[in-house]
């Protein structure tokens, strides 16, 4: 393919696709996060996502639903973001973030009810602000802080948070140094008062998550360097506000986040998950007495449990995942029974599932799934009803051109039973089948709106099938499932995927002699790793891939993780490093593989994807390499999203056509 597709017809088709899918709600709100309810429960703010053009990305505004009316108004107009709305206790003031100052720096900023202009701006700290939350009190703000140059997590498009200059002339180098000081994450308080704004834990002391425990300390999961592959070994501690002293209340044997306090802090929750990547936490649930340091599991009913927060100082709410399903209940810390509240085969959240309380056992979260375009919903009582609807005629559109999906289960050359999701054209089949691997590995496709964007009904329009596997490893079947992906990626899970793939050839959904592969981060890596493993792919396109561990060891921000997922070190000759990498079997590889990278990209460098290039071209094999300036892991702004849809619908009809050459 030519580096410039826009004056290909396939480009104009693809992008014609989306202005029918996007172009509807343009200079609207049709997306929602970081859903509120006030304390009264009659209004919810959320952060509203609107897109003008076919260009960049969405911009966000904070949004004020009326729960009687079902409508809902603007009330902030940027510039550049303003995001995550937290209203006070009282329910008199609404605070939240923006990077209206310095695009990419999110301050401080807060409305007061009833009063008409623009909000007030906190003192500027040192950074960008990630998190934020009111005091039980409500006279102060907690603040998260990351400081210029903190490394962003793989979810977050990896990279850095901007430096303090970014005006710097183009030949500027950029800089590393093994003492670096430079991009540590602290907690900082805001005294709503005083209106002053003051770090409240120490220096050299890196913190990723913080809540409030009562109000006079905090709860945080902390570590003693800044760098991104230190989270995975760190720990628990509790902050006192006025000394700004620690102490380590809990060192987990694995990773852990999501820490939440009861209103006096004499109960503190965090969820334990073997994790790929921080911000994505999914696992059991640990209660803490934090000052005498005992604790105790939390019954999930078999709930990989992504978010919790108290509704009072007995009561925990979480949601999370079982199997494919979406599930949420409640925990009463006094008699130590948990309660199932809802579940659904659709899900909510951006990554994972979330949630925010509202009264009693009811909770405000973002609902989608394939056939629901995502809105702010209202569950109580085991029901969801819609609280705000966004929904277009491009989501019409959507709706009309993607097929639909249903659950698919199979049993592993084990007899271990798998499941996964699979999109379906209109039409009988056998189709040809997509298999896309999602990232992680621990993680899980989820039932969700387009699937997460726009090329998955596009390619469902052309005709192809899309598979999702949760093969093991995943998120939803508890850790001992997620856990047997360790030292041994690649091996069992890889056959899970095989399997399925018979699966569906067997029941006539796929066309056996036209199957593809493609995926992300770990699914970038499954798609160089399977064609190295099999021949009976007929293509592959993997993004953000790790291609070789040794080279992902030295130049990724994460290469402690690799030990971790390896069980092994880079220094072992011929141990797993060398067994795990797709570029060491790249020789053997026939099927012609797309590989694409963001110049960014800190998590899976773009050097990965030029390995195993190179080794494919040296073959003999068919191969392209697409880098992408601007974008870190995967690639997340138009025009460059359509120009990867493209390439990827290209590769897809060159090897595998879904309909007959005319």
């Amino acid at each position: 393919m030519h580096r410039d597709l826009r004056d290909t017809p396939l480009y104009r088709e693809v992008e014609a696709q989306y202005r029918k899918m996007l172009e509807p709600a343009f200079g609207r709100v049709s997306g929602a996060s970081d859903p509120d309810p006030s304390p009264d429960g009659q209004r919810i703010a959320f952060t509203g996502a609107k897109l003008e053009r076919l260009e960049g990305e969405p911009v966000t505004r904070i949004c004020v639903a009326d729960m009687s009316s079902g409508t809902f108004e603007e009330v902030t107009a940027g510039p550049n973001n303003d995001r995550l709305p937290r209203w006070s206790p009282d329910g008199a003031r609404l605070a939240f973030l923006s990077d209206r100052g310095k695009k990419g720096q999110s301050q401080l900023y807060v409305l007061e009810r009833g009063r008409v202009g623009e909000a007030m701006a906190a003192p500027a700290v040192n950074g960008s602000i990630e998190y934020l939350s009111w005091s039980p009190d409500g006279t102060s703000i907690l603040l998260g802080v990351a400081e210029t140059g903190a490394e962003l997590a793989g979810v977050q498009g990896s990279g850095s948070t901007p430096e303090a200059d970014t005006e710097l002339p183009p030949w500027v180098p950029t800089v590393e140094r093994s003492a670096d000081q430079e991009g540590w994450r602290r907690a900082w308080m805001y005294d709503v008062t005083a209106r002053e704004v003051r770090a409240v834990s120490r220096e050299g002391l890196n913190v990723w998550e913080s809540a409030w425990c009562g109000t006079n300390r905090l709860a945080a999961i902390v570590s003693d360097g800044p760098a991104e592959e230190t989270w995975y070994e760190a720990t628990l501690a509790l902050i006192d506000l006025v000394s700004g002293k620690e102490e380590e209340l809990h060192r987990p044997k694995q990773q852990m986040g999501l820490p939440a306090a009861a209103p006096s802090g004499r109960r503190l929750a965090i969820v334990e998950a073997i994790c790929s990547d921080r911000l994505v936490v999914a696992g059991d649930v640990r209660v803490f007495d934090p000052d005498s340091g005992a604790s105790t599991r939390v019954d999930s009913r078999g709930v990989d449990v992504t978010h919790v927060a108290w509704t009072g100082e007995d009561r925990l709410v979480f949601i999370g995942i079982r199997g494919l399903q979406t599930v949420a209940g409640s925990f009463d810390a006094i008699i130590g029974e948990t309660t199932e509240l809802w579940s659904s085969d659709e899900t909510c959240g951006y990554i994972y599932p979330d949630l925010r309380p509202l009264d009693g056992d009811a909770f405000v979260t973002v609902l989608s799934g394939y056939e629901r375009y995502a809105e702010v919903a209202v569950v109580r009582d085991g029901s969801a009803r819609t609280a705000v609807s966004l929904k277009h005629d491009g989501a019409d559109h959507t709706r009309e051109i993607g097929g639909r999906v249903e659950p698919v289960r199979w049993t592993a050359p084990d007899g271990l039973e798998i499941e996964g999701l699979l999109a379906v054209p209109s039409g009988s089949g056998p189709h040809p089948l997509i298999v896309l691997v999602h990232g992680g590995p621990i993680s899980a496709t989820l039932n969700r709106w387009s699937m997460r964007g726009p090329s998955i009904p596009i390619l469902v329009s052309r005709g192809f099938a899309v598979f999702f596997p949760n093969p093991r490893g995943s998120t939803g079947r508890g850790q001992e499932f997620a856990s047997m992906v360790y030292g041994d990626m690649g091996g069992a899970d890889a056959q899970d995927i095989l399997s399925g793939i018979d699966a569906l050839v067997k029941r006539g959904v796929a066309d056996g002699e036209r199957v593809g592969v493609t995926g992300g981060s770990y699914g970038g890596f499954m798609a160089t790793w399977l064609v190295t493993q099999t021949d009976r792919f007929a293509a592959s396109v993997a993004i953000s891939p790790v291609t070789d561990w040794y080279s992902q060891h030295r130049t990724s921000n994460i290469g402690h993780w690799d030990r971790l997922i390896l069980q092994d070190e880079p220094t072992n000759p011929d141990g797993e490093y060398f067994r795990r990498s797709p570029v060491m079997f790249a020789g053997r590889a026939r099927t012609p593989t797309l590989l694409t990278a963001g110049y960014e990209d800190r998590c899976t460098p773009p050097g990965q994807a030029e390995e195993f290039y190179r080794a494919l071209v040296e073959a003999g094999t068919e191969s392209e390499l697409v880098r992408y300036p601007g974008e870190g892991h995967g690639v997340r702004k138009l025009p460059a999203a359509i120009d990867l849809t493209t390439r990827l619908v290209e590769w897809f009809e060159r090897h595998m056509p879904s309909r007959p050459a005319s």
